[in-house]
């Protein structure tokens, strides 16, 4: 049995464990990684990228499809070569592991271990059956793994999760998905624009994470022009017959039918990975689904020499925010007990469908009653969506009554991933409606339906001002 003793221990090589690895390193501390499976983030290898390069060759077969509305004509009929599609989706994806496998190469082999790492005592880790590391502090840096409800067990290989999808060969004919959350939609809305028949099936009314029920509704509405989307599905049965899944659901006609699939995609969620952590032989206090209970802040669990971040807090999974964790909880433990906030910043989530859908600081569901005003656009007679036929969406502004400061917004539409930003960067600065609108807004441009949103919050706040005063 090896011994080592190490001022931090970071379990998993991630984007948050690498971030950790890195600002631990960056503090004069002696650092190890431990890491039990493949080196390569979930974003490179199962989550951003490879879904985008997916995305990408489902907009081209989208576009040329699409052309007759401009009066140019694409001569006979797209034909979608899913083998040639996944192989290119395989090939660049693979490209991009390499690139953060060559950032792990670069690490010194002797600050790397391989294993699955557990606690055995506060500050005492064990590594499969090879190492003891003692570390003055460690950072949990597990990830997280796709959420399989026990129902659908029974489905064996019929069953692909996200992970999966990028190991494809060729494309299937016929795939149910369930949860449209932001991999079910992006998923969902590829495959179907790659001549994939597809239904997408939810339960809590939910899509993309969008709390606002007009936007929401919206997005709905969009998505079921396009492919099959129930949010409140009545999934009746489900059963593997064969090498194909049978699911017996009530439609959106309120019509029994029987189907059957070639897979079923399960897109309900992921679940943090601290089971096999024993979290418990290290003193730390746990909350909600086994997730230690931490400061956003400071990354510290309890009061203890122990940090986590990344997807395993179940706090805000998505790549930049766990660079950003990975960051702050790396220092804390290089500087522990003498931690310190680190640098949060505001709220920004994507989902890469189309159109596009963006959450930009505090969500809908959040917001007092009486306490802020909503400014809208609706995408479908804005000049330059219009011009571009890109003219489907919602966009809602949400602004403090008493301080007139933008506080958020939801949104499904053109550019929204651009406008996010902005949205974002401005929530960052605190900056009023007044302010935002002193800002440039070029002609004719997308953004000048964000300018359309903002006036009427202006206005909405002009009348609330005036209703405070008397």
């Amino acid at each position: 049995m090896r011994q080592l003793t190490t001022d931090v221990a970071v379990i998993g090589a991630g984007t948050a464990g690498l971030a950790a690895y890195r600002a631990a390193i960056a503090a004069g501390k002696h650092a190890v990684l431990i890491e039990g499976g493949p080196y390569g983030t979930t974003c490179a290898r199962v989550g951003c990228m490879p879904s985008k390069l997916l995305i990408a060759a489902a907009e081209a077969a989208h576009h040329a499809r699409h052309t007759a509305a401009f009066g140019v004509h694409v001569d006979g009929d797209v034909r979608v070569d899913g083998r040639a599609v996944m192989d290119r989706v395989k090939r660049e994806r693979d490209r991009f592991v390499g690139f953060v496998l060559d950032g792990v190469e670069s690490i010194p082999a002797e600050h790397k271990i391989r294993g699955f790492a557990r606690f055995i005592a506060p500050g005492l880790l064990q590594i499969d059956a090879h190492t003891r590391v003692r570390a003055a502090a460690v950072v949990i840096a597990t990830g997280s793994s796709a959420f399989i409800p026990e129902s659908f067990r029974a489905l064996g290989d019929r069953l692909v999760l996200n992970d999966d999808v990028f190991d494809w060969d060729d494309l299937p004919r016929r795939v149910a998905v369930f949860g449209p959350g932001v991999i079910g939609l992006e998923l969902g809305q590829a495959l179907a624009r790659l001549d994939v028949a597809v239904r997408v099936f939810g339960e809590s009314g939910s899509i993309g994470g969008i709390s606002d029920p007009r936007v929401r509704s919206a997005a709905c509405g969009i998505f079921q022009q396009e492919f099959y989307l129930d949010p409140n599905a009545r999934v009746l049965d489900t059963k593997r017959v064969g090498d194909e899944v049978e699911i017996r659901y009530v439609a959106l006609d309120n019509t029994e039918r029987v189907e059957r699939f070639d897979v079923v995609l399960m897109a309900t969620g992921r679940r943090p990975n601290t089971a096999f952590l024993d979290l418990d032989r290290a003193g730390i206090p746990l909350g909600a689904q086994g997730v230690p209970v931490f400061d956003r802040e400071t990354m510290q669990v309890g009061d203890t020499a122990v940090f986590i971040a990344g997807d395993v807090n179940a706090d805000v999974p998505l790549l930049h925010e766990a660079a950003d964790e990975g960051k702050i909880a790396g220092d804390n433990a290089a500087r522990f007990p003498a931690v310190r906030a680190g640098l949060r910043r505001a709220s920004l989530g994507v989902v890469f469908s189309d159109p596009q859908i963006a959450l930009i600081g505090i969500p809908f569901k959040q917001l007092g009653a009486g306490t802020f005003v909503t400014g809208a656009v609706d995408f479908s007679n804005q000049g330059r969506s219009r011009v571009m036929l890109k003219n489907k969406g919602l966009l809602h502004v949400y602004a403090d009554v008493a301080t007139r400061r933008f506080l958020g917004a939801e949104m499904i539409g053109p550019s929204a991933e651009h406008i996010g930003h902005l949205l974002a960067w401005a929530a960052q600065q605190s900056l009023t409606i007044d302010q935002m609108l002193e800002m440039p807004f070029y002609h004719p441009v997308i953004e000048e339906g964000l300018r359309t949103a903002l006036r009427e919050a202006q206005a909405l706040l002009d009348r609330a001002g005036v209703r405070l005063a008397a």
